[in-house]
């Protein structure tokens, strides 16, 4: 059992948190911005919870944050009543926010003037996912430190993996958002084209599900693509900020991402149609307005 903090109980925060405390035993303490969900995350699991990041993280053998972006991330890190200022020597911070790269190589400076450690674990699979606490996890940082804190991150996931020094983890998520963008649209098109050619949409998926066209996407999602339920999972406001991460990068790079960048257009004519917080398979909606 290790002395664990968790900044963030949002969406994906809440059941992380919950599944530290009752899977993996660990003794947590929770911050979360709005007390209430904090005091209720405590009625539900046990635990305590702290009313600054700062006071959250004394004593942690590990801190975890998720929040929303960037801006976030050094509010409650490096901000005034951050949990850096109170992390004890050799203790490691573990971000979850899908944030950028560079945000990621600055928090592991900022921990090391501390005598602490840092890895950026930005996370994939969604609210389910973290519900059932098999999310995927892609890790930048240290080896020795990531495999001292990979049994505490294993508690919410199914799948844990190095991708290389910090920063790491959250370019690897970039490609995964950059890989779904494409899949979804693609998904959206052919579902779209379905039922303008007459085809009966299941039997449809039942069959192209099982060959090259098959994908998680396809599998999880065309159902309710094709019944016009977009009201539940990964919001298309988080879609585009993440959209914006990777092209951001791809700007730094040299990478091109044609496809990448029109997707994310589209997911702009979603939001205008007042599809913000609409699920990201909700592409759909646009062909068939």
């Amino acid at each position: 059992m290790a002395k664990v903090t968790f900044i963030g109980l949002g969406v994906m925060g809440y059941p992380m948190a919950g599944h530290l405390k009752v899977k993996g035993g660990h003794d947590v303490t929770v911050y979360n911005r709005t007390t209430e969900k904090a005091e209720k995350w405590v009625a539900q699991f046990g635990g305590r919870f702290a009313l600054t990041p700062a006071d959250a993280a004394k004593d942690a053998d590990y801190v975890f944050t998720c929040v929303g972006n960037d801006d976030d991330l050094r509010s409650v890190t490096i901000g005034a009543d951050g949990c850096l200022s109170a992390m004890k020597p050799g203790a490691v911070l573990i971000d979850n926010t899908t944030a950028s790269a560079e945000v990621a190589r600055e928090l592991e400076t900022a921990a090391e003037a501390r005598g602490c450690h840092f890895i950026d674990a930005p996370v994939s699979g969604g609210q389910a996912g973290a519900e059932n606490g098999v999310l995927t996890v892609m890790c930048g940082g240290k080896q020795e430190i990531f495999e001292r804190s990979r049994p505490v991150i294993d508690a919410y996931a199914r799948m844990v993996g190095l991708m290389g020094p910090a920063g790491s983890g959250q370019l690897a998520k970039m490609v995964n958002q950059i890989c779904i963008a494409g899949l979804v649209q693609g998904l959206a098109e052919g579902i779209h084209f379905g039922k303008k050619a007459g085809l009966d949409i299941e039997a449809l998926i039942a069959v192209i599900s099982k060959g090259a066209a098959g994908s998680w996407q396809m599998e999880n999602r065309h159902k309710t693509m094709n019944e016009g339920k977009f009201d539940f999972g990964f919001a298309v406001d988080w879609m585009r900020k993440d959209l914006a991460i990777c092209l951001s990068e791809a700007r730094r790079n040299g990478a091109k991402l044609p496809v990448t960048a029109l997707v994310d257009q589209f997911y702009g004519d979603v939001q205008a149609m007042g599809g913000k917080r609409w699920d990201t398979s909700s592409l759909l909606a646009r062909l068939e307005k």
